[in-house]
């Protein structure tokens, strides 16, 4: 004859019970990282998807992306963003001769073509080749480009 008593405590049973709660629930919730083959993809609310545009500087060799309000331009071998050109005020900037670009990716991609049909002292033709576009922001006013 076994006289093995088993005790619980009130405790083992809250854990017990919290145990197979969570187990329960687990199985209810799906996660998908990619759609289904074949369907479409919409992105999640309040994800924007930008396309960049650009305007080329030829003069400075300098890009000014419009969406990011950055400038691009290469710095060695290396291409960079920043919120202001290198070497030159942005007013003397806007005042030189730029052309909006139709690419949509990194200036980086198009640089070769696009230095070949805009070189250093490229100037517009036309009756709006003194027309110039305004895209300077308030924070870059009197910003010298150091």
């Amino acid at each position: 004859m076994n006289n093995r008593k088993y005790y619980y405590k009130a405790g083992d049973f809250g854990l017990f019970a919290g145990v197979l709660f969570l187990a329960s629930i687990t199985g209810c919730v799906s996660y998908e990282d990619r759609p289904p083959q074949g369907n479409v993809y919409f992105a999640p609310a309040g994800v924007v998807v930008m396309q960049e545009d650009y305007v080329y500087y030829p003069n400075y060799e300098c890009y000014y992306s419009e969406s990011r309000h950055q400038y691009a331009y290469r710095e060695g071998n290396a291409w960079v963003s920043r919120p202001a050109p290198r070497g030159v005020t942005v007013n003397v900037l806007l005042a030189s001769p730029s052309v909006r670009m139709d690419f949509h990716d990194s200036p980086a991609n198009h640089h070769a073509v696009v230095v070949q049909k805009y070189p250093k002292n490229w100037k517009p033709s036309g009756p709006n080749s003194g027309q110039k576009e305004n895209h300077k922001d308030d924070q870059h006013e009197g910003n010298d480009g150091r």
